[in-house]
């Protein structure tokens, strides 16, 4: 079926979804189901399989859990449902999105497994019992070819975003874990395109299944002026302060993930001279609704908040949202920014994006179809300039007080008393007015440059001896080192399969890979040098196209220059496993 112009949804109430469900639903502030929420639950609650076509951010991962979280059996220890996702990030959304579904239904377990955690947490909840498991197909396969994971009584088996998983290199992982879990299982498959191996994929594995498009048709506010600012997550909070001081804002709310977040978050910039406070879902309906009302009043200029607690939010005076943590999906993207630009009136938003994020501002850019605009942090010579600014303008705005004129003579008997001239008194009062707060930031220090040094002359290239080679080093700074893996061209493999599946594993940046060098039957991929040891044994167990790459330090045989072969010693590569 293909998204029909619909006038009005069915409630969720509509849709035959268990009552507690129901419960956490209303809880959460959900009222209307998006439109593949509303043509997929049906068909899944009937034991139907499914394929739905559909853009990241609509809503698409509760179309999956909300059913599968109201047909399960809590006295079933064994899995009973599998998502397998692309990336350790969205195997955490999705996980922490059906906690948040079934809070009101007792002893329901979630476990999240994807490469990088160690294994103990995952064998231990895995003893224990799990309902629903949620991870990357690496890691997945890991824990089947060692017998941890027992899928033998699986009744839900859902991809999602399975384009990028088959882009990743993790299309025979998925066939296999297809083929390796029981026939009576129920297969929903998300996808934002369908390439001709999805297609295969479904036709092998699914039973007549309904498929399903939905168009996403999510737009904002064209009187919103929408930026964001790339951002490590520990340089977040200084982000934030720095746009605080440039931005010329009225009222803002500052939006984050969690209830004990925008609590710290609130305490944080309280503590750095701002009025803030937070709201959540704890927060008393009474204390609330004080709380807006101060906004309203001006009493109060930032909001810390979570989505639920700004649904129906509207203030006058909110010129600016800033997404501290940007959403996980558009619809709530679109939500928060609504708080500004309304009623014919201008705003702001401002989305803070780390670069694990970026593939999130993508999927934004895409479902509202509209760019968002890059800015820079702002530097010590901007905040100067806007206090220096703000300075002058309370001059301006004291000179027109009803008791100027007092001041002017209480200024003016000290001028005659001190022979002291009137710029000293007015210099001196303004550094009384700042003395706990300077009015200026110190210089941020420029980086130290080493001075140059004259080399002797040592004679010819001939007679120096071979020359010695700077480390390579990666986007990070960090030096780099060559490791080679056991896939090459004969596995078809591609750089963007590399870099997708090391990075998704082993929990690396872009910065961190050098060049890549895919040769015949084997890759070099330059690395860090000191790679952590976590990510070493995730690498080591990472699957690429199927096969696994049996990491291992490179010798001689390097992508870039030579490295030292004393630091560089190659391991023993571990033996190919079946």
């Amino acid at each position: 079926m293909t998204d029909p112009e619909i006038d009005a949804l069915p409630t969720f109430d509509e849709l035959g979804l268990d009552d507690r469900v129901l419960k956490a639903l209303k809880n959460i502030g959900y009222e209307t189901p998006s439109p593949i929420q509303a043509q997929t639950i049906p068909p899944l609650l009937e034991g139907r399989h499914v394929v739905g076509l559909a853009q990241t951010g609509t809503g698409k991962t509760a179309a999956f859990a909300l059913p599968i979280l109201s047909r399960l059996d809590v006295k079933q220890k064994t899995p009973q449902a599998l998502v397998l996702a692309p990336t350790r990030e969205l195997a955490l959304q999705v996980s922490e999105a059906f906690e948040k579904y079934a809070a009101h239904i007792n002893g329901v377990h979630v476990l999240p497994v994807y490469g990088g955690q160690g294994y103990g947490v995952q064998l231990s909840a895995l003893r224990r019992g799990v309902h629903v498991v949620v991870g990357t197909p690496g890691r997945i396969m890991d824990h089947l070819e060692k017998g941890t994971l027992d899928l033998s009584e699986l009744r839900f088996l859902v991809l999602d975003e399975a384009d990028e998983m088959l882009k990743m290199g993790f299309a025979e992982d998925v066939e296999t874990i297809l083929a390796d879990t029981p026939d009576s299982k129920h297969v929903a498959l998300f996808s934002a395109t369908m390439p001709a191996a999805i297609r295969r994929i479904s036709k092998k594995h699914l039973t007549d299944p309904v498929e399903i498009t939905v168009k996403n048709k999510t737009t904002t506010s064209a009187n919103t002026t929408q930026r964001y600012l790339t951002v490590s997550w520990p340089q977040k909070l200084d982000a934030l302060t720095r746009i605080l001081e440039i931005e010329n804002f009225e009222a803002m709310i500052v939006f984050a993930r969690t209830k004990s977040a925008t609590e710290d978050l609130a305490e944080k910039l309280r503590a750095r001279g701002f009025s803030a406070t937070a709201i959540n879902g704890d927060i008393a309906q009474n204390q609330r609704e004080r709380t807006i009302n101060q906004l309203r009043q001006g009493k109060l200029d930032i909001l810390v908040a979570t989505d639920v607690a700004a649904r129906g939010l509207d203030v006058e005076r909110i010129s600016h949202v800033i997404n501290f943590d940007i959403p996980t999906d558009t619809e709530s993207y679109v939500h928060r920014i609504g708080r500004t630009g309304r009623a014919g009136r201008s705003g702001d938003a401002i989305s803070f994006i780390t670069p694990r994020e970026r593939y999130l501002l993508k999927a934004i850019e895409k479902a509202t179809r509209q760019s968002l605009t890059q800015m820079q942090l702002p530097t010590v010579e901007d905040i100067n300039t806007t206090r220096l600014n703000r300075f002058d303008d309370s001059i301006t705005k004291a000179l027109e007080s009803d008791n100027v004129d007092f001041f002017r003579d209480v200024v003016n008997h000290y001028v005659r008393e001190h022979d002291v001239p009137e710029a000293d008194v007015a210099a001196a009062l303004a550094a009384v007015l700042h003395r706990e707060t300077p009015l200026l930031l110190e210089p941020e220090p420029e980086p130290k440059r080493q001075p140059r040094q004259e080399r002797p002359d040592r004679g010819g290239r001939e007679d120096r001896g071979p020359r010695r080679e700077r480390p390579q080093r990666g986007g990070s700074g960090a030096p780099m080192a060559p490791y080679r893996i056991s896939v090459g061209k004969r596995h078809k493999v591609e750089p963007r399969q590399i870099v997708g599946a090391l990075a998704n594993e082993g929990g690396l940046g872009r910065g961190d890979f050098g060049k890549i060098d895919i040769r015949t039957d084997h890759s070099i991929v330059e690395l860090p040098v000191d790679l952590p040891s976590g990510a070493w044994d995730a690498l080591r167990g990472t699957r690429i196209s199927g096969k696994l790459i049996e990491l291992s330090k490179a010798d001689g045989d390097t992508a870039g220059r030579r490295p030292s072969p004393k630091k560089y010693d190659k391991k023993p590569r571990h033996k190919h496993r079946d």
